[in-house]
């Protein structure tokens, strides 16, 4: 890792950039994908699952038996872990339901606002470098939470042509409706449009790489919505003099460890505290059985020394990590300035990964600085809002003169004459 001391704020534009992209080349192969599987269908998924992930398949969704059949496979501890994590999840993402209020703004007029749910969603969980069963739980418990009637799964199959039993045991377990064994660009096209075999959503969630960040962000430009640019994965700790070094680095390479193009940023105006985390960097990157993919993410990383916490406390809201990380001694005396982060980790004892897997909050998180304008994944996101008003005669003698003014005003003379005849008819009964 660059280790950056005292750099001065016009430069931290530069020193916080993440790892290029060459944007031109995505979208082209984007568009290629996307065309062809409008085109053509489930063909072009089995094409593309041919060339991009080198496995045959002839069929693209999963039976109700392979997926039965997953809980065989896996040992009882990590069923046990599944369970106690999914019911975390859960108990987090009810707590987010709201209250229906019925407001009246004026003497006659009421208004309020119906949650409903998103009624078909498409599922997007990676499995090509390591199988995330966890994002299966944190995509899958809100929207059945919320309700959604269609919740469809897509995710890329094994080196053996199989998807990992746990992918397949948490489908089971949440409840997912259809699960596919199709990834990356093509499984988002194969949403966004619909082939033989799966159905068109109305919108798209989950994590991915910079393939599939670009393919959901071209579905969005088609009509599809989607939960936000969810791209590779970022932390940031920000490091006091109490921080435990080997608990600093441990958090850093959690992160490393997701894939090449990732970054992990470490802040601290402790320059005592920069030695002992590289060392520990170190002895434990050996330890990784993914250390390889690790130790290239490190090489886009940075360790930058500050004055003090409240420039820590600016610099992290300019970078806006996807996930924050306070490992100081008083966490109280920063919280109330974060302005812009994915996911809060708070105290030495509360390590990034808790959030990735069980404690209940959800890991799809905004990336690539869109903390700045995006929130993560709760319930919330499969649900939209539709406003109700409800206006009586007396309260439409109120206010409508106003609309009228303001239609008027506007030149807009068919909206003003939509309450002027009520207003005349109210007006004629009395």
């Amino acid at each position: 890792m660059q280790v950056i001391k005292y750099p001065l704020k016009k430069s931290w534009n530069d020193i916080l950039s993440r790892p290029l992209i060459n944007v031109d080349e995505l979208e082209d192969t984007v568009n290629q994908v996307f065309a062809k599987v409008r085109k053509q269908g489930d063909k072009a998924l089995f094409d593309y699952t041919m060339q991009f992930d080198r496995v045959k398949i002839d069929q693209t969704e999963v039976s109700e038996a392979a997926i039965n059949a997953s809980e065989s496979l896996l040992d009882q501890e990590l069923k046990d872990a599944l369970a106690i994590a999914a019911e975390n999840i859960r108990l987090f993402h009810s707590a987010q339901f709201q209250e229906t209020k019925r407001i009246e703004t004026s003497k006659g007029v009421s208004c309020w606002r119906k949650s409903t749910a998103i009624e078909k969603v498409g599922l997007y969980v990676p499995g090509g470098s390591a199988p995330l069963f966890s994002t299966v739980l944190m995509l899958g418990i809100p929207a059945k939470l919320a309700g959604c009637e269609e919740v469809i799964l897509c995710t890329p199959p094994g080196k053996e042509g199989q998807i990992h039993p746990a992918i397949l045991y948490a489908c089971k377990l949440v409840g997912i409706d259809r699960v596919f064994q199709v990834g990356g660009i093509q499984a988002i096209g194969g949403m966004a449009y619909g082939t033989e075999s799966i159905p068109k959503v109305h919108k798209i969630f989950g994590p991915g790489n910079q393939y599939v960040t670009a393919a959901k962000q071209r579905a969005n430009r088609i009509g599809v919505a989607i939960d936000m640019p969810a791209g590779p994965s970022e932390v940031m700790v920000l490091a006091d003099e109490s921080a435990e070094a080997e608990f600093v680095a441990a958090d850093l390479l959690s992160q490393a460890e997701h894939g090449a193009d990732s970054q992990v940023v470490l802040v601290t105006w402790c320059e005592e505290l920069i030695a002992s985390v590289g060392e520990e960097l170190e002895k434990q990157l050996q330890l990784l059985a993914r250390k390889e993919i690790a130790a290239k993410a490190l090489e886009n990383s940075k360790i930058i020394l500050v004055k003090s916490k409240e420039e820590a406390l600016e610099l992290s809201n300019y970078y806006g990590p996807e996930h924050l990380i306070l490992s100081v001694k008083d966490e109280n005396s920063l919280v109330d300035g974060i302005k812009n982060a994915g996911s809060v980790f708070l105290g030495h004892y509360t390590p990034e990964s808790a959030g990735d897997y069980a404690s209940g909050t959800n890991h799809t998180l905004p990336t690539n600085g869109a903390a700045k304008a995006y929130s993560g994944v709760g319930l919330e996101s499969f649900m939209k809002n539709i406003a109700f008003q409800k206006i009586s005669e007396n309260g439409l003698l109120n206010l409508g003169p106003v609309i009228e003014t303001m239609a008027k005003a506007e030149q807009l003379d068919a909206h003003c004459n939509a309450v002027t005849l009520r207003l005349n008819k109210i007006k004629n009964k009395s």
